[in-house]
C-alpha cells in the first residue's frame, strides 16, 4: 500500500526529511542533517551544493528507514526549499561551477543599484512583480556568469544549468533527467513574467541571462519525473515543489483570500493571500505566486525579514549570551521592565518594507545595567516589531472588503521560533491580534507533502485538507494601546537611526 509521503524540506541551516502517512498526513519520522554555512567576504554567504544533494539523500533514506517503510510504499517525495538561493551547475559533469550563492547573500547590492538608478525596477516590479535586491536570483545568476572562470562562454554554449535548490534537488535525483522549476520558485527569481506565466525575454536581457540556462516552469503539484532507483532502492516519483514560504502557506490552510501566515526561521515570512489577481504592493511589499495548480496561479503578498532566528543565532554564537536558543523565553520574562533595549537586527541589510541593502544593525538604549535578559528581550521583541512592520504594510496594500479586518484580527504562525511562548505573547500584544499557533507546526514540510499528495492521489482536496487544520494554542493581545504605541513608536524611531540614509 502506498501510504507513505515524503517531504524533502532544504533550509538555510538543515535539510530534512519527514515521512507523513497519507491520508491524514500524520507525521511517522523524522531525519535532519545540519547546513554549514560560509561567509567567504563581509555580506556574503554561500552553500555546498554537493552537500546540499548529499544531505538530501542520507535523510530520505534514513527517515524511509524510520518510518518502517520502503521505496514500494512511497507514494510520492514532495520538494520544498529556501528560495531565491542560486546554483549554477555543468550539465554534463552535473557537478556546480561554484558554491551556492544563498538568498541572503548581499554582495550584488552595487549592481542593484546601478540598476534601480537607470530606471529598471519599473520594469522589474510590473513583470516579476518583485524589487531590485540582492535577495533574489537574477543578480547571483549574473554574478557567476561574471565571476566564474569560464561561465559566461559555457552558458552561451548551453552546456549550463541554473536553478534555485529545488530545481537543483530535481536534477539530481532524476539523475538529470528533470530541469524544472514550480511557478512559486520562478516567481523568486526577477526573470518570470508572474502574470503571463513564463520567463521574461526583456527581463533575460536586462540581467544578460542566456534562456539557455532556464528550467521548465510547471506546476506546484504533478509530474516531476522519478528518483534514480539508487537513492531510495527503487524508483519513486517526484510529485510536488513549492518554495517554503508558499509550501508553509499550504501546510497552513492558506487556500483563500485574506488569509494570512507567518513564518518564523532564520528570517521571518509573511504571506497574505489575494486570490486570482496579483495585488501591485504600494508598500513595497512583494507580489508573488501562492500556487500553481491545473495551470491556474494564485498570489500573495509577502513581507520577507532577513533577521528573526539569526538573532537569537548572533546572541549564541557571537556573544555567548545563552548556550540555546529555548533560554530566550525565561531570559526575557525577568529583563528589568525598567530598560527599554532595541535590537534593529539589520546584519545583511533590512529587509520589507525598507529594502535598504546597506543599513547595519544597531542596538538602542544600552545602560550599564543591562545585560543578557534585556538583549535577548530584545532580539525577541525585534522578530515581533518587524511583523508589525509587514501587516502595517499589507494594511496599507489590501484595502478591499474581503481584507481590511482580516489581517488585523488574525496570524497563523509557524516555525521554529513559535515554540517561544513569551514571544508569541509580545507579537500578540504588539500586532492587538490574535495569533494561532497549529497543532503540526512543520507547516512547510507539511504543505510540501500534501502537493506531492495530492499530486499522486493519496490526499483530498484543498477543501477538506483545510478542515484538518487543528489550533495548538491562541494568544490574545494584553498590552494597552498607549503602550503599544510608545514601544512601536520607538522601534520605528531605531529604524530611522539604523537607514543607510538617516
Amino acid at each position: 500500500m502506498q501510504d507513505l509521503v515524503l517531504a524533502l524540506d532544504q533550509g538555510t541551516t538543515s535539510t530534512r526529511t519527514i515521512a507523513f502517512r497519507a491520508p491524514q498526513l500524520a507525521p511517522a519520522a523524522t531525519a535532519r542533517r545540519d547546513l554549514p554555512q560560509h561567509f567567504p567576504a563581509s555580506g556574503w554567504v554561500e552553500h555546498d551544493a554537493e552537500e546540499i544533494f548529499e544531505h538530501a539523500v542520507a535523510t530520505l533514506r534514513e527517515a524511509l528507514a524510520m518510518a518502517g517503510g520502503t521505496a514500494a510504499e512511497v507514494a510520492a517525495i514532495g520538494i520544498t526549499n529556501q528560495r531565491e538561493t542560486t546554483v549554477l551547475w555543468d550539465r554534463t559533469t552535473g557537478r556546480p561551477l561554484h558554491r551556492a550563492i544563498v538568498w541572503q547573500d548581499r554582495r550584488t547590492a552595487p549592481l542593484c543599484a546601478r540598476l534601480r538608478e537607470a530606471g529598471a525596477e519599473k520594469l522589474v516590479s510590473a513583470r516579476s512583480g518583485l524589487l531590485l535586491d540582492p535577495y533574489f536570483s537574477a543578480t547571483k545568476l549574473a554574478w557567476l556568469l561574471e565571476n566564474v572562470a569560464g561561465a559566461r562562454s559555457a552558458a552561451e554554449a548551453g552546456r549550463l544549468a541554473f536553478g534555485t535548490i529545488d530545481t537543483w534537488l530535481l536534477w539530481r535525483l532524476s539523475g538529470g533527467r528533470v530541469h524544472a522549476t514550480d511557478a512559486t520558485n520562478a516567481s523568486r527569481t526577477l526573470l518570470y513574467d508572474i502574470r503571463r506565466g513564463c520567463w521574461d525575454e526583456d527581463l533575460l536581457k536586462l540581467f544578460n541571462i542566456p534562456p539557455s540556462l532556464l528550467p521548465e516552469v510547471r506546476d506546484s503539484a504533478g509530474d516531476f519525473g522519478t528518483t534514480t532507483a539508487d537513492i531510495l532502492g527503487a524508483p519513486v516519483a517526484l510529485r510536488g515543489v513549492a518554495g517554503d514560504q508558499q509550501a508553509a502557506a499550504v501546510g497552513q490552510a492558506c487556500f483563500s483570500p485574506g488569509m494570512v501566515k507567518s513564518t518564523y526561521g532564520t528570517g521571518c515570512f509573511l504571506l497574505a493571500h489575494t486570490g486570482n489577481t496579483p495585488v501591485c504592493s504600494r508598500s513595497r511589499l512583494l507580489t508573488t505566486v501562492a500556487l500553481q495548480l491545473g495551470g491556474q496561479r494564485t498570489y500573495a503578498l509577502e513581507g520577507a525579514i532577513f533577521v528573526a532566528g539569526a538573532a537569537v543565532q548572533w546572541l549564541r554564537d557571537e556573544l555567548g549570551v545563552i548556550k540555546t536558543a529555548a533560554e530566550t523565553a525565561a531570559l526575557a520574562a525577568k529583563a528589568d521592565p525598567t530598560q527599554r533595549v532595541t535590537l534593529v537586527p539589520a546584519f545583511v541589510g533590512l529587509g520589507a518594507p525598507h529594502w535598504d541593502a546597506e543599513a547595519r544593525g544597531a542596538l538602542f538604549g544600552l545602560t550599564r545595567a543591562t545585560g543578557p535578559a534585556e538583549l535577548a528581550r530584545a532580539a525577541l521583541e525585534s522578530v515581533a516589531f518587524q511583523t508589525r512592520d509587514l501587516i502595517e504594510a499589507a494594511r496599507a496594500d489590501c484595502t478591499g472588503p474581503d481584507w481590511h479586518d482580516i489581517p488585523e484580527t488574525m496570524l497563523r504562525v509557524d516555525g521554529g521560533m513559535v515554540a517561544n511562548d513569551w514571544l508569541m505573547q509580545f507579537l500578540s500584544d504588539m500586532l492587538g491580534a490574535e495569533v494561532d499557533r497549529p497543532v503540526v507546526q512543520e507547516t512547510t514540510a507539511l504543505g510540501a507533502a500534501y502537493l506531492a499528495g495530492s499530486a499522486a492521489g493519496v490526499c483530498p482536496a484543498p477543501e477538506e485538507f483545510a478542515r484538518t487544520w487543528a489550533l495548538q494554542r491562541r494568544f490574545t493581545p494584553a498590552m494597552a494601546e498607549p503602550e503599544r504605541a510608545a514601544r512601536y513608536a520607538a522601534w520605528q524611531d531605531a529604524v530611522r537611526r539604523t537607514r543607510s540614509g538617516g
